[in-house]
């Protein structure tokens, strides 16, 4: 069992479901005195399980056979009520709004721990350990293009895959036809509310541009160039061959 520090948060309430993915966040708040003050205040309805501080130290919120409310209006593989059916990380950083900067080392290693061991009792398949900006693209950004998501599946958790570059013509919002179509079937299979039309409308590019900040973390643009892709293609072969496993 990792160490945490007991700081109970009254926000929660009874789970509906049993938690089969994990979701990750960022404070977004300019310290972590302030966001946890802000997870345990009744007033503002709002918590995670966990809040991961930049030194490592790791907060103990809310019970994971509890409902934490960290997720909002979300959506991933079907499922619309991942508060139920997630457990929550809050990871210190002040976000895109107050000056969002990298993670530091201590901080990963300590959420590379927390994810081990939320992982131990829980039966969380990699396709389900996901940012809340994949559940909630339209909303979120966090926990953004600098979090480390390559150092976590390198760990042992989350997909991750860096096929060779491909040449193939970027689409972009404005096109239509079977290549968006095969696009959007794509991401909805992966697990984003993206259901195929065949074309490329602005809901398309903000969910492509919340997969890049997961996936393709150098290029955040919600234009799925050939890289886009093909890292779409090699993901979903992952996600396949560990559903097989399963």
């Amino acid at each position: 069992m990792i160490e945490t520090i007991d700081t109970p948060s009254p926000n929660f309430n009874a789970r509906t479901k049993t938690p089969d993915a994990l979701i990750l966040h960022y404070t977004g708040m300019q310290s972590g005195e302030a966001a946890l003050e802000r997870l345990r205040d009744p007033a503002a309805e709002v918590s995670s399980h966990y809040m991961v501080e930049e030194d490592g130290r790791i907060f103990f919120l809310v019970p994971e056979e509890r409902r934490a409310w960290h997720a909002g209006a979300s959506f991933w593989q079907g499922e619309r009520d991942m508060n139920s059916a997630s457990v929550g990380i809050e990871i210190v950083n002040p976000g895109h709004e107050f000056g969002y900067r990298a993670f530091p080392d201590a901080q990963i290693a300590a959420v590379i721990a927390l994810v081990a061991d939320i992982r131990t009792p829980w039966d969380i398949p990699d396709n389900k350990i996901i940012a809340h900006s994949d559940v909630a693209p339209a909303r979120r950004q966090d926990p953004g293009e600098l979090f480390p998501w390559k150092a976590l599946a390198d760990a042992g958790h989350g997909l991750w895959a860096e096929p060779a570059a491909s040449p193939g013509a970027p689409l972009g919002e404005g096109d239509e036809g079977a290549g968006v179509f095969a696009l959007q079937a794509g991401l909805t299979r992966l697990g984003y509310d993206c259901a195929p039309t065949g074309s490329y409308d602005a809901g398309t590019a903000t969910i492509v541009a919340a997969f890049q900040r997961h996936w393709l973390q150098t290029r955040v643009d919600g234009v799925a160039c050939g890289d886009t892709r093909a890292r779409l293609v090699h993901l979903l072969r992952a996600a396949g061959a560990e559903r097989w496993a399963r």
